[in-house]
């Protein structure tokens, strides 16, 4: 049996929305994330687990606590989340705090991956990158910078994240 050292987990955010063409709303149905790294060809081995799909917004911290399980339990020393923006600090505060002898990466979309103009494939490539080379800890990636889980804010009228000291 293959060892697979990179875990991908799903948890929805605006990354994994849905266009409803019925009711012209963003909603989730199914993971972008299986057909993004097939589309961009990534020969690693990984393996991969949509854990939920929900609004950040709309995640309980019983969610948090079943994000900080499932990288426990993964035998992988490696691990993406796909997670909205709006409560990523607030995760991976929960993920940091663990100081679980892996490196987990947080990233997202600030636009779904099924609508032009999004950075969620430059998000997620950038993501699967940066986890293979930075040392254990927990970070936010996000639009080719990556910050520290405890050195980030989400500034909301710029629709960036900046690093804080």
């Amino acid at each position: 049996m293959e060892y697979i050292n990179l875990h991908i987990i799903a948890t929805g955010g605006t990354f994994e929305k849905h266009y409803d063409e019925i009711t012209g709303e963003l909603v989730f149905i199914s993971s972008h994330i299986p057909a993004m790294m097939e589309r961009a060809r990534v020969s690693r081995s990984y393996s991969f687990e949509e854990l939920s799909m929900l609004d950040s917004l709309d995640m309980q911290e019983d969610d948090r606590e079943n994000i900080l399980k499932s990288c426990h339990e993964t035998p992988a020393d490696r691990v993406v989340i796909v997670h909205g923006t709006d409560t990523m600090q607030d995760t991976a505060a929960v993920l940091g705090k663990a100081a679980l002898k892996k490196t987990i990466v947080l990233t997202g979309a600030m636009i779904p991956y099924e609508f032009d103009h999004s950075d969620a494939f430059f998000n997620l490539g950038f993501a699967v990158s940066a986890v293979q080379l930075l040392p254990i800890g927990v970070y936010i990636l996000m639009n080719g910078q990556i910050f520290e889980w405890d050195k980030v804010t989400k500034n909301r009228r710029a629709g960036v994240f900046e690093a804080v000291s």
